[in-house]
């Protein structure tokens, strides 16, 4: 099992290694496997980067996001353009049905609101949005049609895909279907492996929602 100081370094390693992040801002702590990320990033899209390498560190039980976003005077844009930029991004973007994602927009922070039918085109829209420049943060409240679903279909779905994930981590895992929630409980050996086993789940036809009672173990 490694230790925080292990794991801060590997963090740190790991920044420095992206280069989509400005790793010089950023400071890691790390207490318990839990990461905590502070300091100020030129944008929202490197944030989320930042994040998402934190992550794919071994031994990472979570990662709390204290960064904030501080854009360089070229990159500042006023609300309405912001909007603009990301409903035409929508419009081009073939994961998303046409008018389904509704876009806010206050102090470059991105509202997005709506309906799909899938999980994979509710990340599509905050991955679009998220990618406008001049954008400082994202609330994905864009919901999931709900479906009639047959709950043993959907569970052998999510277990098949699970041991198509890694056969040793998907015996750890437990799926039961509630309606169309889904409710994952076990154990996995790291950040990573919590979000594969969570999409995993979302990929399966008909869920709406996902209980995630997952525990991260060294």
């Amino acid at each position: 099992m490694k230790t925080d100081s292990e794991i801060q370094l590997d963090v740190i390693e790991a920044l420095k290694w992206d280069p989509s992040v400005t790793h010089q801002h950023i400071g890691v702590a790390v207490s318990e496997g839990i990461v905590t990320l502070t300091g100020t990033i030129p944008s929202y899209i490197e944030k989320f980067a930042a994040e998402k390498a934190a992550q794919r560190v071994g031994g990472v039980k979570a990662v709390v996001e204290k960064m904030e976003v501080k854009l360089a005077g070229a990159h500042e844009r006023d609300d309405e353009n912001i909007a603009k930029a990301i409903v035409s991004q929508f419009a081009w973007n073939v994961q998303l049905p046409k008018d389904a994602v509704k876009v806010r927009v206050q102090k470059g922070w991105v509202d997005l609101s709506g309906e799909v039918e899938w999980e994979y085109q509710r990340t599509a829209a905050a991955t679009g949005a998220r990618n406008v420049t001049g954008v400082k943060g994202v609330s994905n409240n864009v919901t999931i049609k709900a479906k009639t679903i047959q709950p043993e279909v959907v569970k052998h779905k999510i277990e098949e895909a699970l041991k198509r994930l890694a056969e040793r981590e998907a015996r750890r895992i437990g799926v039961e279907v509630r309606g169309s929630k889904v409710i994952l409980s076990g154990e996995v050996h790291s950040a990573r492996e919590l979000n594969d086993a969570n999409w995993a789940a979302w990929s399966a036809p008909g869920v709406t929602s996902i209980e995630n009672h997952l525990r991260v173990v060294g």
